[in-house]
């Protein structure tokens, strides 16, 4: 597939970037979409306050929302709600999230034996994948940013023209964002594209860069990076 990328950026070194993939697997390098909370918000707190007037109805509860953080402590709600389960040192959170696209980096574990979780709760083994967010670069990114992130300097940003369109400057990939999801077709929904071969190693070369602090001078990131940036 065809984008047009500028001169300057990794995507127009590395080709093919984005290839088309219909298949149905979670695999590294599938763009995704999924509701992903926003990083920077201090979260909210969900506290049952009272039943509904129907003693029968248990799927519904009042409850109210309040503010709070890391130091404040955890204290028992006496008010039973079977829609809320919630135990010990456990706290309801509220966030705000918005559907976004993301790009799985990796796909999890293998499935467990069932004779190994047997009477396990199912929250200890579930299957998940781990995406990094991707937020439209039109708003909120001056231009200048934006052209030394295409250079590749920095080990937290990637910029990207998503083969799904719709933004003008690009997106801004955020390694530093990875977060785990359900591996499922209720919390994901596939794309018809994934990252190539090629991209998606390069891309594996950049959380590597992320996560040690250090680069490999031997690595193509470190090659391109280094072309890019006499630019």
């Amino acid at each position: 597939m065809t984008l047009n990328y500028p001169d300057v950026c990794q995507q127009s070194l590395i080709e093919p970037w984005w290839e088309e993939y219909t298949g149905i697997e979670f695999r590294p390098g599938r763009l995704v979409w999924a509701y992903l909370p926003h990083a920077d918000q201090v979260p909210y707190t969900l506290i049952p306050i009272g039943r509904t007037e129907d003693p029968t109805d248990h799927g519904t509860a009042r409850v109210k929302i309040k503010s709070f953080s890391i130091g404040d402590p955890v204290k028992k709600n006496d008010l039973s709600v079977a829609a809320l389960p919630l135990y010990e040192n456990e706290k309801f959170c509220v966030y705000r999230t918005k559907k976004r696209p993301a790009v799985i980096i990796s796909k999890g574990g293998p499935l467990i034996e069932k004779e190994l979780t047997r009477d396990m709760s199912k929250s200890r083994t579930v299957p998940t994948v781990l995406v990094v967010p991707s937020y439209g670069a039109d708003i909120g990114y001056r231009k200048k940013f934006i052209e030394r992130i295409r250079r590749c300097e920095y080990p937290q940003f990637i910029w990207d023209l998503l083969p799904i369109g719709g933004k003008e400057k690009g997106s801004i990939i955020r390694l530093d964002h990875v977060q785990p999801v359900i591996r499922s077709t209720r919390s994901i929904e596939l794309t018809q594209y994934c990252l190539s071969e090629k991209a998606m190693a390069f891309v594996m070369q950049w959380v590597d860069w992320l996560v040690s602090g250090r680069m490999d001078q031997d690595s193509s990131l470190c090659q391109t990076r280094d072309f890019l940036m006499e630019f």
